[in-house]
Parts: C-alpha cells; sequence; structure tokens
C-alpha cells in the first residue's frame, strides 16, 4: 500500500509538472512569427500549427485545453513576438485577435494616393492596387455603368486589412462604405455626375462651410457653358500621364487631356479623388447663388472669397497677392 501511495504521488507530481509546463509556463517564437490558421482547421491541427512554431509546448495539451474550455478558434492570420502561457495563445484565438494593417484614407486622396498608402502599410504594390481599381469597375457598375476604375468610389475612412488580403478585397471594402455613407445621405439618381463634382469642391476648399457655394459656382459655369477652370483636374490631368510635377505650369494649363478644365467645357471624364459626405451633400445641395468665380482668401482662415462678375473677381485676386505679399514680409 505504502509503494502505492508513492507510486500515485510521484503520478500526481508529475500531473501538475505537465500541467505547470504546458499550460501555465510561457513559451513563445525567438522572432516575430505569423501563423494563419484558415477556416474548417481543427483545433488538433491548430495545436500542431502553433507547437510547431514555438509558440505552445504541446500540441496535445492546446487540443485538451480546447476540449476543456470549448468556444470557437476564428480563423486569420496571427502575429506572435513575445512568449505567453498556452491559455492566453487560446483566449487570443477565441476572441479572433488576428493581425492587421491600418490604412487610412483622408477626403481628397485620389487613387494614386490610396495605393500609396496601401504599399506603405506593406499590404501590396501601387501598382497590383491601380491595376485592381480599373479591372474591378463591376463593384460599382449599378451606381456608375461608364466608370473606367473606381475614383471616387473607396471612402474616406479608417480601414484594417490583414497581410494577405488581396487588392479587390480591399476595395470591395471601401465601396461598401461608400455605398453604406452615400445611402444614409440620400445620394442616388446620378451618381457619375454628383460624386464627379463632389470630388471637384473637395479639392477646391477645405472648409466644409465654403463647399455649398464653390459647387453653386461650379454649376452656375456648366449653366453658362463656362469651362470650369480649376487647376486640381488639371494636376490630375498631369498625374494621369505621371507628368505632374509638384506645381502647376502653362504646359499642363495647354495639356490636351479631357481633365483640363481649362481647355475643355464641362465636367471632366469622371471623379479626380474621394470626396468625404459633407462634398457629396454640397453636390447634391449646391447653394442658391450668382456666383460665378472664387479665389483663396489669403488669410490662415482656409475660406473663399466669392463673385459674381469678373471685376469683382480680379479685385479678390489682388486681395489675395497682397494677402500672400504681407505674409511673406512684403518680400
Amino acid at each position: 500500500m505504502r509503494r502505492f501511495l508513492v507510486v500515485l504521488l510521484v503520478l500526481g507530481l508529475l500531473a501538475v509538472s505537465f500541467v505547470y509546463v504546458d499550460f501555465m509556463l510561457p513559451a513563445g517564437p525567438p522572432a516575430e512569427t505569423f501563423v494563419e490558421v484558415v477556416p474548417g482547421m481543427s483545433s488538433r491541427a491548430i495545436g500542431t500549427l502553433l507547437a510547431g512554431h514555438g509558440i505552445v509546448r504541446s500540441r496535445y495539451a492546446f487540443d485538451l485545453w480546447h476540449r476543456l474550455h470549448g468556444g470557437t478558434l476564428k480563423a486569420g492570420e496571427y502575429r506572435f513576438d513575445q512568449q505567453a502561457t498556452l491559455p492566453a495563445v487560446y483566449n487570443r484565438i477565441v476572441r479572433g485577435d488576428i493581425y492587421t494593417r491600418t490604412v487610412t484614407i483622408p477626403e481628397g486622396f485620389n487613387l494614386f494616393d490610396i495605393a500609396q498608402a496601401v504599399q506603405d502599410a506593406q499590404l501590396g504594390s501601387k501598382e497590383s492596387f491601380l491595376a485592381a481599381a480599373s479591372q474591378d469597375v463591376a463593384l460599382v457598375a449599378d451606381l456608375d455603368p461608364g466608370a473606367k476604375n473606381l475614383e471616387g468610389y473607396l471612402f474616406p475612412d479608417t480601414y484594417r486589412f490583414q497581410r494577405r488580403q488581396t487588392p479587390t478585397q480591399m476595395l470591395t471594402a471601401m465601396v461598401k462604405r461608400f455605398r453604406q455613407s452615400s445611402a444614409s445621405i440620400g445620394l442616388e439618381g446620378d451618381y457619375h455626375r454628383v460624386v464627379t463634382l463632389a470630388s471637384l469642391v473637395e479639392k477646391e476648399t477645405p472648409v466644409a462651410a465654403d463647399r455649398p457655394l464653390v459647387a453653386s459656382v461650379l454649376e452656375n459655369r456648366l449653366a453658362k457653358d463656362m469651362p470650369l477652370m480649376t487647376d486640381p483636374t488639371v494636376i490630375y490631368a498631369a498625374l494621369l500621364e505621371k507628368q505632374y510635377r509638384g506645381t502647376i505650369y502653362q504646359s499642363d494649363l495647354k495639356r490636351d487631356s479631357a481633365y483640363n478644365t481649362y481647355r475643355h467645357a464641362g465636367l471632366p471624364p469622371g471623379p479626380i479623388c474621394s470626396p468625404g459626405v459633407a462634398s457629396l451633400q454640397a453636390a447634391m445641395h449646391p447653394a442658391e447663388s450668382d456666383f460665378l468665380y472664387f479665389v483663396a482668401d489669403a488669410s490662415a482662415s482656409g475660406h473663399s472669397r466669392f463673385a459674381a462678375t469678373l471685376e469683382e473677381h480680379e479685385r479678390n485676386v489682388s486681395a489675395y497677392r497682397r494677402g500672400l505679399k504681407d505674409a511673406q514680409g512684403g518680400h
């Protein structure tokens, strides 16, 4: 009996040691490690994967913990860069604490800006993103049947993507966000025209209060068949041809592009950036005015000065130049 009790004690101590080592003693990879739990993977297979990378000490212990505690193990990619106990690792996978990278799209970003942001987040090359933005126009075919790419329909927001998500998956999320936001403000009808006009408004002023007035100027000029003569469209035309040099030159104003609103009357062929809600609303509901011109105020307010006649506009331009000169100390 004494020997039997000793054996039981030894077995008990071994069991406690097993539990302590495999369940409570932290383990971890020697360097940053990514593991991907694919959909449908069993707890035994997940345990084998984790143990193979040194993230847990025993695949059997992981499977046993799952049987004792239950819970749904979420698919996705996980990043491990420090030691952790088996329960801590298990809880992360039950929570679905997957590894993602953040992409922030401010209002006014165009496709080129967004593609660069995606590349900066190490989610793929900007070239592949731009190619997908042209190939995946079916994502907005019901809204804008003539769209040549997804410019204007990738809504400004902060997104979190997994490393292995494709450009199409990222674009789908951005278009979905556009649909949600445009529906919330009652946008319907001619999406192409509204989004194109809103993109010009977005680029022309940073002040939300001025946007309905800017929209009214553009609409008034369109009604009179006057060229819009907006600098952002000239810049966009240069970007399309990979000719933009950081400022507008005389050669840019003469560029024979359909986006060059100095040479061609009417709206450009499509949006030139991703407008936010305020610009979309301004394009949907422009202010009632007789203004045909506007120029930035030289003050730091960001507001614009509006005019109904060319003479008044020229006075505003002169005031703008004086303000700039004063701000530069008279030089």
